[in-house]
């Protein structure tokens, strides 16, 4: 646990590679469309569980993971954003289920560290196009619905993109209180 707080406040904190393709807005929405680098990920997979409860079981995971719960006992330093996948119903409710994905930093992607906890698996994960809408605060469900569909609205009949999953993104840790940094990205087709 000290490892994990000792990371997430001193560590270093790598940027998850991608690559701005274009950018667009639609009345008081803006987004960007990008490259987002494939690679080896931590993931943690939570069902039959609403998204906050699920993300509160997930994260703590991922987080002692990335701290040094693994099979080296190193921190291996952050990569934000920290991205996990919800699963909306054709209401746009979330439904019970959701995959946090931790992309590994760059130095350990060719050998990344075994997870102590067998619920965090290792993926590899083909690189997507996303279009990704930012907004701030502390999210939650109701948060990242709300701007989802703010940012289907903004890109409908002009692109094509999976209606049956999107990703919430944070690039923050739970201590900082303002300049917090979220986005919704929605799956290119």
């Amino acid at each position: 646990m000290l490892g994990m707080i000792r990371n997430s406040l001193f560590g270093s904190v790598e940027t998850w590679p991608w690559q701005v393709l274009s950018k667009g807005g639609k009345e008081e929405v803006s987004y960007e469309e990008r490259s987002c680098e494939g690679g080896r990920f931590a993931t943690v997979e939570v069902t039959d569980k609403p998204v906050d409860e699920a993300l509160r079981e997930a994260m703590p995971k991922v987080m002692k993971y990335v701290g040094g719960s693994n099979d080296k006992g190193i921190g291996m330093g952050m990569t934000v954003p920290i991205s996990f996948a919800v699963f909306p119903d054709e209401d746009g409710a979330l439904q019970k289920k959701l995959k946090v994905w931790f992309r590994i930093p760059n130095q350990f992607q060719s050998n990344p560290p075994v997870p102590s906890d067998d619920s965090v698996k290792i993926e590899e994960r083909e690189s997507i196009t996303v279009y990704s809408m930012q907004f701030g605060g502390y999210a939650k469900e109701a948060d990242y619905i709300t701007q989802a569909t703010q940012l289907r609205t903004a890109l409908e009949g002009t692109v094509t993109y999976r209606s049956d999953i999107y990703f919430c993104t944070g690039y923050d840790p739970p201590m900082k209180p303002y300049g917090r940094r979220n986005e919704i990205w929605l799956v290119k087709i």
